[in-house]
């Protein structure tokens, strides 16, 4: 059934039409030209876009003759055979002041044990205690049945020696720190770091996903020019500004240079700038200040105003494992939210035992252990600078200390010669290691390390020997 159309039904489309001409008079030129490009893409492609030709299905000839000229990316990059690591110097018996490498005992200025604690006798005897006791492992992280009373005992004398509120201890060194910056400072904080701390650290500022500023190595003006340009940028947008935290990392004593910070400054500008400082001791505990408490000891500064100090007992305490030590309120957020705390099984508690005696000797009244490795490393340090031909990187009073040869002499090669002919003459050394992904490489040198036990003869025997390898090296 049809119907045609009325003189009205005329009349009424050409008064819609003319109202869409005028419509489009009045439409503005972006409406207009978006809707001439709507209409061309519908025709082009109606008209022009060619289908998707359909693909053609190998035989099994071709798909075995893609596979055999297929070649898979190595899985792992090609390492020369003769690289140092792969071609270590095997030891036999106690790491301690001497050590014995192919049955040859030599004069041990190579690995961290500044005190002497391995291989000391009231050390081992608490660790065969513990053994007795408790047995070898913990095999669970500390809040799953991990937790033994030992730990807490370590952790209450490590907060004690400190001087602060509560201490949380980590079963692996490089863990501890690289654990406790991801615990706090999360995406859109901001870090202000020192080019020049260590490998460990530069892993949690990683893992932080914070924004980092870093600073020339101990160089407090330029860490003051990044903190006033964040001021500026901070009063544009205070809003924001104001959930931002802030965190300067740095290092009591810097592993890669041997040098003490310029905490004092650091801590004038904490108040000024409104930033937390986290500082890492591993090199400076037990080696610097009266009673071996580090940098802080050193400097006088209150300990409170350090809002976290981490280290290391794999050092002078002749241990494994890690710290930190702070305020109740910061160290126990670290037990919810410190990977290497809350997923790594506890820390063995031998070892545990071990580092409560090193703190027992560390604590004793007439000790002079921190007195000695001062004055010691001072002496060590003079007699470096009287040998021409090397520079000398380090505080005097640093146990630490890196040598180099002077300007195109310094390679890793000439380095190498140094510490093989060292090694010849009962001298045991080493060239200082770095990742190719450090944030900044120093320049290659030799890492010397004082143990206390050492004396002024063997001293003088180690610059000798050092003198007689330069000529050789250099000529």
């Amino acid at each position: 059934m049809g119907s045609s159309m009325t003189r009205g039904d005329i009349e009424n489309l050409a008064t819609d039409f003319y109202g869409l001409l005028e419509s489009f008079k009045h439409a503005p030129l972006y409406h207009i030209s978006f809707e001439i490009f709507l209409v061309l893409a519908v025709i082009w492609l109606v008209v022009f876009r060619k289908p998707r030709p359909i693909e053609k299905k190998l035989t099994e000839k071709e798909k075995q003759d893609l596979i055999d000229e297929w070649q898979p990316e190595p899985l792992v990059p090609s390492v020369d055979p003769n690289h140092p690591a792969l071609n270590v110097r095997v030891l036999d018996g106690i790491v301690g002041k001497t050590v014995e490498i192919d049955g040859k005992k030599s004069l041990n200025f190579a690995t961290f044990n500044f005190l002497n604690f391995v291989g000391n006798q009231r050390i081992a005897d608490k660790a065969i205690q513990a053994v007795q006791k408790y047995g070898v492992g913990s095999c669970g992280p500390r809040g799953f049945y991990g937790t033994i009373d030992i730990h807490l005992e370590l952790e209450e004398r490590l907060a004690r020696f400190f001087q602060c509120e509560e201490g949380i201890i980590y079963s692996y060194g490089f863990s501890t720190i690289a654990s406790i910056i991801p615990a706090y400072s999360k995406r859109n904080d901001i870090l202000f770091v020192d080019e020049g701390v260590h490998y460990a650290i530069q892993k949690g500022v990683e893992a932080s996903r914070s924004h980092v500023k870093w600073f020339r190595h101990n160089d407090i003006n330029d860490l003051e020019r990044l903190l006033a340009e964040q001021e500026v940028l901070d009063k544009k947008i205070p809003k924001k500004a104001r959930s931002i935290r802030r965190f300067l990392i740095i290092e009591g004593l810097y592993v890669n240079y041997g040098d003490i910070c310029p905490l004092p400054r650091m801590v004038e500008l904490k108040y000024k700038y409104k930033y937390r400082i986290f500082m890492d001791e591993s090199v400076s505990f037990g080696t610097i200040g009266q009673a071996g408490r580090g940098v802080t000891e050193y400097y006088g500064i209150d300990r409170q105003k350090i809002d976290l100090i981490s280290s290391t007992l794999e050092y002078a305490a002749g241990s494994i494992g890690g710290f930190a030590v702070g305020s109740s309120f910061v160290v126990d957020h670290q037990r919810l939210s410190a990977q290497g705390y809350c997923f790594s099984a506890s820390l063995p508690p031998l070892l545990a035992a071990a580092a409560i005696e090193a703190l027992n000797i560390m604590e004793e009244d007439n000790t002079l252990l921190f007195e000695t490795i001062m004055e010691k490393s001072k002496r060590l340090h003079k007699k470096l600078l009287s040998i021409k031909g090397y520079i000398i990187s380090g505080d005097e009073i640093s146990p630490l200390k890196h040598i180099r040869l002077t300007h195109a002499f310094n390679t890793i090669g000439r380095l190498e010669e140094i510490v093989q002919f060292a090694q010849t003459r009962d001298i045991t050394i080493t060239v200082a290691r770095y990742l190719n992904d450090e944030h900044l490489l120093p320049e290659p040198s030799i890492r010397l390390i004082l143990n206390v036990e050492m004396t002024d003869e063997e001293l003088e025997f180690l610059c000798a020997v050092l003198q007689e390898a330069l000529v050789k090296v250099t000529t």
